[in-house]
């Protein structure tokens, strides 16, 4: 009897008659059923063996998984497997994910409500969602396979990943971010991290409302972007640095010019003068690297009124305070730390770092010259992203660079759900860049946002 009609080759499709390369095996009869995990083991091998390789590659995804389908049917039917059509329809799915995808990583990298995939060897992947880690039930068939994901990433960027070469960033075709590293520096074996890349554009209002903030901190900060403030984005890894920057750079005016530096590119403006652009890692011959610093000092030529650094992480840092200083307001990066001054210490010892031949209090005059706020994002323990700080920068003092909080997230306690309960408590200071908000005309509502009374002279 022959296979189903769903099942049978389209006679249409020449690359596809080609595919089987070997001729179907004897059938074979079998006294039990495997389990789950053998059949899966057993039908792949048999349709690697049954698949050619050059043939394979002048169908499209849709078309490989199609008689991929029909060679497990065939090879269930041979064996006796006892597969239904809804089984033999995932195996066939498992499969081309693992011929031209990445493998048990593939419906993770589908499902939208997964935020990060959290490779620790064959056995052990977590997932983000809704801000909180979880176990899978993915597994990899060992520490070969993961590698082999691993290996196929690399090569789609020109990388390599070996004992030679034991870490990878990279970027995958929709924009992730991936991380990998292997042993001898992972003794757990194959590690892959993927930062998925999120297509939902978030408006300030809307991520203001998910993580609980006042009306009154959001028109704060709606104001700060539309007047030019340069601002800097201040969190622990997977806080919402980035979702915040990008919320926050859709006030920003469609008559402007903006140039985005990213190390990968994940900011997704959506005014119409955007220039992005991305380093470049180094080639496999270790030429060809392109920093953040080199993209920087370039855009400077490019007659920008905003530049958005997505992260600033070293030497560009002092490259980015000069951009602030000289006329480029408006400008907008993010910086791992866990609390404004902290993310202040962080770009200063950058700049000396970065090899800057200036004493620090120097260096500390330019930083408080240049950044008018710091805003201070966390991921707390309920999985809620929120702001915990809007802080000014006011000035130098002894020594110090000055912070003034105007808001302020205070914890009260535990709601039932196990969600956080707070508020945000408003400062009554005037701050020093009021007389730029003033040439906006939007001085007076940021005042009325901070609940203080307006003190002019």
């Amino acid at each position: 009897m022959g296979l189903p009609h769903s099942l049978r080759p389209r006679a249409s499709t020449r690359a596809a008659e080609s595919v089987a390369a070997a001729a179907p095996a004897t059938a074979t009869p079998v006294q039990s059923r495997p389990d789950a995990t053998e059949t899966k083991t057993l039908v792949h091998s048999e349709v690697l063996l049954r698949i050619d390789a050059a043939a394979t590659a002048a169908l499209s995804r849709a078309e490989l998984a199609e008689r991929v389908e029909q060679i497990v049917a065939e090879i269930g039917k041979e064996r006796r497997l006892l597969l239904n059509q809804q089984e033999q329809h995932e195996i066939a799915v498992e499969i081309t994910d693992d011929m031209v995808g990445l493998g048990p990583l593939e419906p993770l990298l589908r499902d939208p409500g997964v935020a990060d995939i959290l490779v620790n060897g064959a056995n052990q992947v977590y997932i983000e969602r809704k801000g909180k880690l979880e176990l899978t039930g993915v597994r990899f068939r060992n520490d070969a396979h993961v590698l082999h994901v691993a290996q196929r990433i690399a090569s789609a960027v020109g990388r390599r990943v070996d004992e030679s070469s034991p870490m990878l960033d990279a970027r995958l075709q929709d924009g992730s971010r991936v991380n990998v590293i292997i042993r001898p520096l992972s003794l757990r074996g194959p590690c892959i991290s993927i930062r998925k890349f999120s297509r939902k554009f978030v408006d300030l209002a809307e991520l203001m409302r998910l993580s609980g903030a006042t009306a009154s901190l959001t028109r704060a900060l709606e104001i700060a972007a539309r007047c030019r403030l340069n601002i800097i984005i201040s969190g622990g890894t997977g806080s919402g640095k980035t979702t915040l920057l990008n919320a926050m750079s859709r006030l920003i005016d469609p008559a402007e010019r903006v140039i985005t530096i990213e190390d990968a590119a994940e900011l997704q403006l959506q005014q119409p003068h955007v220039i992005p652009l991305e380093t470049r890692p180094p080639n496999i011959e270790g030429e060809g690297r392109v920093i953040q610093g080199d993209l920087l000092r370039n855009a400077l030529r490019m007659r920008p009124d905003r530049i958005i650094i997505g992260e600033v992480r070293g030497g560009e840092a002092f490259d980015m305070l000069q951009a602030m200083n000289t006329g480029h307001n408006g400008s907008m990066s993010t910086i791992h730390a866990n609390t404004p001054t902290d993310a202040l210490a962080r770009i200063e010892n950058m700049v000396i770092m970065g090899g800057v031949q200036l004493p620090s209090r120097a260096i500390r005059r330019q930083i408080a010259s240049a950044v008018d706020l710091v805003i201070q994002i966390e991921r707390m323990r309920d999985g809620v992203r929120r702001i915990v700080q809007v802080a000014e920068v006011v000035g130098v003092e002894e020594e110090a660079i000055v912070l003034a909080p105007l808001f302020t997230y205070v914890y009260l306690g535990e709601n039932l759900d196990g969600t956080l309960r707070g508020e945000y408590v408003a400062s009554a200071h005037r701050p020093r860049f009021l007389a730029r908000l003033d040439y906006y005309g939007l001085g007076a509502p940021f005042v009325a946002a901070l609940g203080a009374p307006r003190l002019d002279g």
